[in-house]
């Protein structure tokens, strides 16, 4: 069997889409639990017990977040290419789905040194799960099948179904039993979206779509053993260089050229191999295929400054609402459950729109879309800035400002994510289907590294107690920031209109 570009004929149907999509709405649902529950608590972690001794734990905290979260999106690229080569769609989601789940309980142990290792778990993880699920998404419908961007957009509902109700969960637990209980219960997240999906894959419902290309490739040995068993084993080896590489946050320099962390000089280099990589492929393709490439990079790219902003919802902004919110009915970490709060109120509302306009003639093209979404995502950040004149005498402004944000962060989001993930599938040649949709992810990847370089920027250094840092010591600095993040996306959401007419010629068909 065959991972085809189409849909076989045969896949059960429900609801107008095929049933397969709802198995893989409540995996994908599990799995994005267990990922943001524990990136709710993370910063918050660090800052106020791993590295609560310092003076620079903002800092340190800050790179090792854009570490982890650079590194968890940027094996999305391996995993999809693994997936392309050799494992197929769910051999991949299958593996990732084991290594993430030892990940989260790893991190449930009390060990600093356990804590570094299960993040290298859930981020080679997430490298098999993460891009393969989301293809497998596409190939249920059959080419340019009107109904996708709808499935995209219910599938991107039960990523923000997962990602709104664990941080409030996984928050209560942390506070009212302590740390490793909030993580241990993403563990449980991750193990409930893996049944789920393998329930699905024996059931059926997924037609013939997910399994290797070549799966004879996976018999062929190799020192004795079969190549799709030398898969996890190499995997599982990668955790120790994972943890080293997580772990260390000094900042290197390479004269003038470089200042980071060694995982940002892992990502520009690895970012140039990607790069080098579409460069060969596209001289191989048909002017069409390759035109179609190039503009699929360039939504990708958009889509990182994007999410280099939004990013900073786990770190830096998590560390303002604890320090200059008056927080109301949660507390920092449940914040996070903002953003997927607005994604599933307004997911049930995208679609509709987006069929209506479609039937005037009327739904903008996907490159107007993305202007539109980086303008909402500047309007957030300049709404949040203009707080300081309503804060209290401690510093403390209220809590409707950051819900507001967050509302025009969610809306824009939605017109750039999900209609971006469906459009990738689209633009992209089928050989390489799984790896861009990897490409695609490393725009998170980007994001991690251009939200820890703002994040550095904005880390408060303080000899006081973690607990006691905040007020209009940190006010100012937080509310500066916002302003400059805001007018940014303005200017790229310029950018992108400026753009537009040339993207949609290269794009042909697809809307």
């Amino acid at each position: 069997m065959s991972n085809n570009d189409s849909a076989s004929t045969a896949t059960p149907q429900m609801f107008g889409h095929p049933k397969g999509l709802f198995y893989l709405f409540f995996a994908e649902l599990w799995e994005r639990f267990s990922f943001y529950g524990m990136r709710a608590l993370l910063t918050l972690y660090m800052v106020n017990k791993l590295f609560e001794a310092f003076a620079d734990r903002d800092t340190r905290s800050i790179i090792i977040y854009a570490s982890y979260g650079s590194l968890v999106y940027a094996s999305t690229v391996l995993g999809g290419r693994v997936s392309d080569a050799l494992l197929g769609n769910r051999k991949s989601i299958i593996l990732g789905g084991v290594m993430m789940s030892i990940g989260h309980f790893v991190l449930a142990i009390d060990n600093q040194a356990t804590f570094f290792a299960g993040l290298a778990l859930i981020i080679i993880g997430t490298g098999y799960f993460k891009s393969n699920i989301s293809t497998f998404v596409g190939t249920l419908y059959e080419k340019n099948d009107p109904r996708q961007d709808g499935g995209f957009t219910i599938f991107y509902m039960g990523i923000n179904i997962g990602a709104f109700t664990a941080p409030l969960l996984c928050a209560w637990l942390a506070s009212s039993y302590g740390w490793h209980y909030g993580f241990g219960a993403a563990g449980v997240g991750m193990v409930l979206g893996l049944v789920t999906f393998v329930y699905g894959s024996r059931s059926g419902v997924f037609g013939d779509q997910g399994y290797p290309l070549q799966p004879e490739k996976l018999e062929k040995k190799w020192a004795g053993l079969k190549v799709g068993v030398w898969v996890p084993l190499l995997s599982f080896a990668a955790v120790p260089v994972i943890t080293l590489m997580i772990s260390d946050y000094t900042i290197y320099t390479i004269g003038s050229i470089f200042e980071g962390s060694i995982v940002r000089l892992f990502f520009y280099v690895l970012l140039i191999v990607i790069i080098g990589y579409l460069v060969w492929v596209s001289v191989k393709l048909p002017r069409e295929e390759w035109q179609k490439l190039v503009v699929a990079v360039f939504l990708t790219m958009f889509m990182s400054f994007f999410w280099g902003f939004h990013e900073l919802s786990g770190s830096i902004i998590t560390l303002f609402a604890a320090r200059n919110v008056n927080l109301v009915g949660m507390d920092a970490a449940g914040t996070n459950s903002l953003n997927p709060f607005f994604i599933v109120v307004f997911s049930m509302v995208m679609p509709v729109v987006w069929m209506w306009l479609s039937k005037k003639g009327k739904n903008p093209r996907t490159p107007y879309k993305f202007a539109m979404g980086l303008a909402q995502l500047g309007v957030g950040f300049f709404i949040i800035s203009l707080s300081k004149s309503f804060a209290d005498d401690n510093g403390f402004v209220p809590f409707i400002f950051l819900v507001v944000m967050y509302l025009f962060i969610s809306t824009g989001e939605l017109f750039m994510s999900p209609v971006g993930l469906s459009k990738i599938t689209s633009l992209s040649p089928l050989k390489i289907k799984s790896f861009m949709m990897g490409v695609w992810f490393m725009s998170s990847a980007f994001a991690f590294q251009i939200g820890g370089m703002v994040g550095e920027y904005l880390a408060i250094e303080s000899n006081q107690a973690a607990d006691q840092v905040g007020g209009w010591d940190t006010l100012d600095v937080y509310l500066n920031g916002f302003e400059k993040i805001a007018y940014v996306s303005f200017g790229f959401a310029l950018l992108v209109v400026v753009l537009s007419p040339w993207l949609k010629k290269w794009m042909k068909e697809v809307h």
